[in-house]
């Protein structure tokens, strides 16, 4: 009786308490449920899952972190987003839904401002600048491996004349576009690169006519700083050389396939994400590297020589040790300016403001 009397406070009854302790359990079993339920984490793509390039490489980072993680995470993901309206809709959904971690993984999705009104979701996006308390920014040094990628381009030319079908005409893309042409000109000196802007990550469409332009005006290569395969397969269907990018696409051209500068989102999202859910995660900017293994280059193709090969090999491994630097000096622009001083490197932020084409681009800057 005396315990049973320690169970019942006074004015309360037997049953009352009994009651009281079973609502108690309940409640401590909910708690712990929910502490244990997933972390949710999505990623927001600016072209199709599955585009061979660019978001489908994303997309199998956030498999990497789902595989790595099972029941811990709950991923998913958001295709074809545009900057703007629609991308706010989508993380207003998202945040509803119950996502504490969104990588927004294309240039002018976030900006701090935009970040501040969801203070306890973490924000993370790719290729900018701007971070804040719940914003950081990430990318890597995808110029060395389309520099290493523009060598394979330029030694398969016969001609030296080389297509690039290009996205938007901004830093990125400009310094992408940079780097692959002094790669060309390395292994065919005197190598010329003729550009054609499409304005858009990914459109086939417009990919396709623009590779085909660049046909008709006699390059006997072509390469892309786009997302999709188009490119490619008009360089399968007119006999010429490919190199692509973002992803290994060979399977769409495989005759015509050289290489290509590829991305490994994997490892950087695992980390971030272990981060967030062990309340670590901090803001910051990460720019990865040949080195630790964020980009690199796809498997070469049929038409690379062995030469060549080997060639690529030695100078990629100058760009990890340090003793080489496609952008240090001297560096001439199109109109014979030297942009770079002899002695002088390109420091990351200086990559990031880049405005002129390299000596040997034929197009304009501004698209």
């Amino acid at each position: 009786m005396n315990s049973r009397k320690k169970l019942a406070p006074a004015g309360l009854s037997l049953a009352t308490a009994i009651a009281l302790v079973a609502a108690l359990v309940v409640v401590s079993v909910g708690s712990a449920r929910r502490s244990d339920s997933p972390f949710k984490v999505a990623w927001i793509l600016v072209g199709p899952h599955n585009d061979g390039g660019w978001s489908q490489s994303n997309y199998d980072g956030m498999l990497y972190v789902q595989k790595a993680l099972g029941s811990k995470v709950e991923t998913t993901y958001k295709e074809n987003i545009a900057v703007g309206t629609q991308f706010s809709q989508t993380v207003a959904s998202l945040v509803a839904q119950g996502y504490k971690m969104i990588f927004a993984t294309s240039y002018g999705y976030v900006s701090p401002a935009f970040a501040a009104k969801y203070p306890n979701v973490i924000f993370e996006q790719a290729t900018g600048e701007a971070q804040s308390k719940n914003l950081a920014e990430y990318f890597g040094a995808a110029e060395d491996t389309i520099f290493l990628s523009g060598m394979a381009a330029g030694a398969a030319s016969k001609t030296g004349k080389i297509g690039y079908v290009v996205a938007y005409p901004i830093p990125e893309v400009i310094r992408h576009t940079d780097a692959f042409t002094l790669g060309a000109q390395l292994t065919h000196p005197g190598a010329t690169v003729r550009i054609v802007w499409t304005n858009s990550w990914y459109d086939p469409a417009a990919e396709k006519k623009a590779a085909e332009s660049l046909v008709s005006s006699g390059v006997d290569v072509l390469g892309q700083n786009v997302d999709s395969p188009a490119t490619g397969q008009v360089a399968e269907a007119d006999h010429i050389p490919w190199v692509g990018y973002d992803s290994d696409s060979s399977q769409f051209a495989p005759k015509s396939w050289l290489t290509a500068s590829v991305y490994n989102w994997g490892p950087y999202y695992l980390k971030r994400v272990k981060e967030a859910i062990a309340g670590t995660w901090k803001t910051g900017f990460y720019y990865g590297s040949i080195k630790d293994g964020f980009t690199a280059l796809a498997p070469y193709g049929p038409g690379v020589s062995a030469k060549t090969k080997a060639l690529v090999a030695a100078k990629e491994k100058q760009i990890e040790n340090g003793s080489f630097y496609e952008f240090a000096g001297p560096i001439e622009n199109q109109a014979g300016k030297v942009v770079v001083p002899k002695g002088k490197r390109l420091s990351v932020a200086q990559l990031y403001a880049v405005n002129w084409l390299v000596k040997g681009v034929i197009g304009s800057p501004t698209g």
